[in-house]
């Protein structure tokens, strides 16, 4: 077997690590490569609902908020796929999501060092040569059972996370329908004569859109239930978006653990509210059907999963009102989980666990730079960071600023400018710059009170 010597390698081909593949690609002086178990690029194909639109603007492409001159850009795609014209007159920021897709499956294309049908089953640290192994099955349909290796200084883990179930549920894990995998099981659903779903995030806002445009056409009762107080939309104001920034990332990261875990739970509506057309949608198609059909629909809030079992063509749900503190039950015989994702480490990283440095409740121990390992230069993650770096972490506006950063220290300088003050508030008082504040004597009242 022929082991091939690289600088860097990337496990995993997500957005993430598709936008890092493609701004090394015109950096000739290392050599890095880019895993993945899929046989092409396919961003969250379950949820390609034709009208579902991304919720950044397209500047948050691959590359152009790092280089706006890339020729991977996204205007460069519409422009060679004949469609700029269109696009212009549009007059819209917001990208259709499988317009998002086929973007990022153009520039998949054009990239020479993405390899996919390649599964990375584990990763060995050789002490000797002080680099790491990489061992890979790239067996597919067209060349089963060929196996390669690989070393690489350094790695990068874009792995992603996974569709996250209620505990309740995880034993219906083969019955139940996550969101992830709504398309392929629509069908399905549809014939069934009651649809549930769990969940208030924008993946369940869709959804419940879609069943109910068919919902006459089917007769299927529809039921949207979710443990929050409402059904929040996005914030989406501009001195809200200034969080999605480099300094509330600094401000964010210095924070003491239960303060992070305090602020991740009040600021979900911040990245996982429902896009406000959306909601206007949702409402505007309740009162159309009401008008003709009286359908069967119920929208609940305030509820919380805490028990499901299985019973014949059908579920029992049990759910927990918080505000009232009383229970209630649901029988359905479709069920719809919008229960979000989850990261998990990779599986082929427990060889080299001991290198890694891990928090007490068993998470990555991730620096500013997004570094892992225990000597902060070997090991790095994207999208694994929630906790750490805050909800930030997985907004695609956001990825060409940690790209930049990483390779930063791939290639041990700064080849694309990293801007580090674009906000114009202050979110500590020790980013004041100015005479008229006293930050030692701001501290000492602080402390007194």
């Amino acid at each position: 077997m022929n082991i091939n010597n690289l600088d860097f390698a990337g496990i995993g081909i997500g957005p993430f690590n598709l936008s890092l593949a493609a701004l090394v690609s015109n950096q000739p002086e290392r050599c890095g490569r880019f895993f993945d178990l899929s046989e092409s690029f396919n961003w969250h194909p379950g949820m390609m609902l034709e009208s579902a639109t991304l919720q950044t603007p397209f500047l948050s492409d691959l590359v152009t908020l790092a280089d706006p001159t890339h020729p991977l850009s996204f205007l460069n795609y519409v422009k060679q796929s004949g469609r700029l014209y269109s696009f212009y007159i549009r007059e819209n920021f917001f990208l259709m999501r499988s317009e998002y897709n086929q973007y990022c499956q153009w520039v998949s294309e054009q990239l020479d060092n993405v390899q996919f049908s390649s599964s990375v089953e584990r990763v060995e640290f050789d002490e000797k040569e002080q680099c790491y192994r990489l061992f890979i099955d790239a067996s597919s349909s067209n060349r089963p059972h060929r196996r390669e290796e690989y070393t690489a200084k350094k790695i990068i883990i874009g792995t992603g996370p996974k569709p996250w179930l209620p505990d309740c549920c995880v034993k219906y894990a083969d019955k139940v329908t996550h969101s992830s995998r709504y398309l392929q099981d629509r069908e399905k659903l549809k014939s069934k004569s009651s649809i549930t779903i769990v969940g208030s995030g924008q993946s369940a806002a869709e959804i419940f859109y879609d069943l109910l445009s068919d919902i006459e056409c089917h007769g299927y009762e529809l039921n949207w239930i979710t443990r929050a107080p409402r059904f929040f939309p996005l914030e989406y104001s501009k001195l809200t978006l200034e969080m999605t920034s480099p300094e509330y990332v600094d401000y964010f990261y210095q924070l003491p653990v239960h303060k992070k875990e305090q602020l991740l739970a009040e600021q979900k509506h911040l990245y996982k509210g429902i896009n406000s057309d959306l909601i206007n949608a949702i409402f505007d198609l309740l009162y159309i059907k009401q008008l003709n059909h009286s359908p069967k629909v119920n929208l609940i809030t305030n509820s919380e999963l805490y028990g499901c079992q299985h019973k014949e063509s059908h579920y029992q749900l049990k759910f927990h009102q918080v505000e009232q503190n009383v229970a209630f039950e649901c029988s359905t015989q479709g069920l719809v989980l919008a229960s979000g994702y989850r990261f998990t480490p990779p599986d082929c990283l427990q060889p080299i666990s001991k290198r890694i440095a891990w928090t007490e409740k068993g998470e990555f121990d991730v620096s500013r730079y997004y570094a892992i390992d225990k000597q902060r230069k070997e090991i790095f993650v994207q999208n694994a960071e929630l906790h750490s770096h805050g909800f930030v972490t997985p907004d695609l506006g956001m990825a060409c600023y940690r790209n930049s950063h990483l390779i930063k220290q791939l290639y041990g300088k700064e080849i694309y400018p990293i801007e580090t003050d674009i906000a114009f508030q202050t979110f500590s008082p020790e980013q004041i710059d100015s005479s008229s504040f006293n930050l030692n004597q701001a501290l000492n009242i602080a402390r007194v009170s």
